[in-house]
């Protein structure tokens, strides 16, 4: 019978000789061809090889960025002025109480000064038992805080912290703040009447 010519028939001699595997052993499946390796994956939490991080970029100057806030306002007539009311017969416990914050929060002892406008401080009325030269030679050491009379500011030397206990009359009071407010170089802190402490320094504060 002739063959159809649409279906042309394929000799096996065409496909080649087969290779037929060896009894026991399986086909090995073909090896790739070694070519470059991938690049490692980076593992969660740990950075992979690549390009170094880039460094960070320099702060940008005062010129470029954006306008820095103005500086806190500063009293203008010296330091900062603070008040802790308290009547006249209270003041020295309250005077006692600020020194105490004031070396809790890191002050050093040697910049505080407290001064009484009444009384004196027990501690300075002790001192001075043993005479004025050892007592004001305790001040100019400045290793501690020093307590004095209002009236003895000026020989008192200037501290960072001046403490006023307001505890005498208001007359006497006011007399003894100018020099205390003068002894101050950063803080004052008074303690008395509200009232009396505004007129005297001639500022609500």
């Amino acid at each position: 019978m002739p063959l159809i010519p649409e279906e042309p028939q394929i000799h096996e001699s065409a496909q080649g000789p087969r290779v037929t595997p060896a009894a026991g052993r399986s086909a090995q499946t073909p090896r790739p061809v070694p070519g470059p390796r991938p690049a490692a994956v980076p593992r969660p939490g740990r950075p992979g090889p690549g390009p170094a991080r880039p460094t960070p970029p320099a702060q940008r100057s005062h010129t470029s960025a954006a306008p820095t806030p103005p500086p806190l306002p500063t009293t203008p007539a010296g330091p900062q002025i603070q008040l802790v009311p308290a009547p006249a017969d209270g003041a020295l416990d309250a005077a006692g109480e600020a020194v105490d914050l004031l070396l809790d929060t890191g002050r050093a002892p040697g910049d505080i000064l407290v001064l009484t406008t009444g009384d004196p401080h027990p501690w300075a009325a002790h001192e001075l038992s043993f005479g004025a030269d050892a007592y004001w030679a305790q001040h100019d050491a400045r290793d501690d805080v020093f307590y004095a009379a209002a009236a003895d500011a000026e020989r008192a030397s200037a501290r960072p912290v001046v403490v006023v206990a307001a505890n005498a009359d208001a007359d006497t009071a006011i007399r003894g703040l100018p020099l205390a407010l003068a002894r101050a170089e950063a803080l004052l802190i008074v303690c008395g009447d509200p009232q009396h402490i505004n007129a005297a320094l001639g500022a609500g504060v």
